[in-house]
């Protein structure tokens, strides 16, 4: 059986936990294969919400195996607060959630490092979450970090100390101090929390799984545009978001990927710094904010709103081989007279363009729009695809036509039942 792979078309926060959470009765296995605590992806049924940040959103269905892949950057404390938090409500993550011993671990330094850094660069900040992301995967890639299974060493602790002595001398550089003398009781009974779980090599779990038939769902982070090679660089996350981050995040062959499901929504939205063409700095911007509520489910910061922007979707939707779209919140503009569609941008020099300008966060872009006329209806009252509203029908189907992929999925409200499938 091959692996469908789900990933975020946009700046994040496309909606990729709902969909995993829609999907994953289909599945086996469901495996995250980067990203860490910076993710924040949202589920809701049954009247109540649920936020997952490092653990698989398949989670929630007990005949699934969820796998924390390689690739992912995992803090423990975030880790035992999510674990918790579901045996709250019901939910034994150690029956079906496993972990992969090359998964990197963040540490109290990481994060401190990352404050500092961020805090550095003033006026030019990345708009980092401040998480530790970034701190681990430099770790990661100078070959000297520590990962998930090394706590089983005997010498994890003074590993780790050594660790933190070198970032305490990068600390140094920005004149700074750690200052994690507080959080490392918390980060120690952590680690030690994280030993009840089955720490496994993943890459053998996921491709025994393949041997035997079983479906496999991977769920990636964050966004395409995001991704540290092809996103809006340099204010993009650490890792390879794309699903050739699947590939190595999990240890699965090209050859065997199969669906690849990309997550969009309606329109378009950015958390923290960095270029976006068809940002709204006014009131149409605003009410999109406060009709989709947004403001971030991690750092709870309001995210940036504008309107769909076409030439990113078919840049990401290029470099995922994307074969099925799902659109997200399309009932947040459910009381617009006007829905615009941005579909070329123009550059100072007055070309038209629908490629993305390798140094978009240096260039002046007008963007280009053609327009559609509202539903003005509330959409969370439908229970078919193909009843909805014409206006609505037609702005799929444009989009359909543009990108050249079909949409499968149009949500409708955050809830689970609140998804309909062509």
């Amino acid at each position: 059986m091959p692996v469908d792979i789900l990933v975020g078309l946009q700046w994040g926060d496309e909606g990729k936990g709902k969909i995993v959470d829609v999907l994953a009765p289909q599945y086996d296995v469901v495996a995250r294969f980067q990203g860490g605590p910076n993710a924040g992806h949202t589920l809701e049924f049954e009247g109540t919400k649920h936020v997952l940040h490092q653990i698989p959103s398949g989670i929630f269905h007990a005949h699934i195996t969820n796998i924390i892949g390689n690739g992912v950057v995992l803090d423990p404390i975030v880790f035992r607060t999510e674990v918790e938090k579901l045996t709250a409500r019901g939910v034994d993550a150690t029956q079906n959630l496993y972990i992969s011993k090359k998964a990197q671990l963040i540490l109290p330094s990481h994060k401190s490092l990352d404050r500092i850094s961020e805090e550095a660069l003033g006026t030019s900040k990345i708009g980092s979450t401040q998480k530790g992301i970034g701190p681990t995967y430099q770790d990661k890639i100078g070959r000297s970090g520590l990962r998930v299974g090394d706590i089983l060493s005997d010498d994890f602790e003074s590993r780790y100390r050594a660790t933190v002595a070198r970032h305490e001398k990068i600390a140094s550089f920005y004149q700074k101090s750690l200052d994690i003398e507080g959080v490392e009781q918390e980060f120690f009974q952590a680690v030690a929390f994280m030993k009840q779980f089955t720490l496994v090599d993943s890459e053998y779990m996921i491709n025994q799984a393949l041997k035997d038939g079983k479906k496999v769902l991977a769920e990636g982070a964050q966004g395409s545009l995001l991704d540290i090679d092809f996103g809006t660089y340099p204010y993009v996350t650490s890792s390879n978001t794309l699903v050739a981050g699947a590939c190595t995040g999990l240890g699965v062959a090209p050859r065997n990927i199969g669906e690849v499901y990309g997550i969009f929504k309606a329109y378009c939205t950015r958390v923290g710094s960095g270029p976006f063409p068809t940002e709204l700095l006014d009131e149409v911007g605003e009410q999109i904010r406060q009709a989709g509520r947004e403001f971030g489910s991690t750092t709870g910061r309001p995210r940036r709103c504008g309107w769909i922007d076409l030439p990113t979707l078919k840049y990401a939707i290029m470099l995922n081989g994307v074969t099925q779209l799902n659109m997200m919140k399309a009932d947040v503009l459910d009381e617009f007279d006007e829905i615009k569609v941005c579909t070329h941008y123009q550059l100072s020099d007055g070309t038209i363009t629908d490629q993305i300008p390798h140094d978009l966060d240096k260039t002046s872009i007008t963007p280009v729009y053609v327009s559609f006329k509202g539903w003005k209806e509330e959409l969370r009252t439908y229970e078919s695809y193909n009843a909805l509203p014409k206006a609505v029908l037609e702005y799929v189907a444009y989009l359909e036509e543009q990108l050249e992929v079909p949409v499968t999925i149009i949500s409708v409200g955050p809830d689970r039942k609140s998804t309909l499938l062509k």
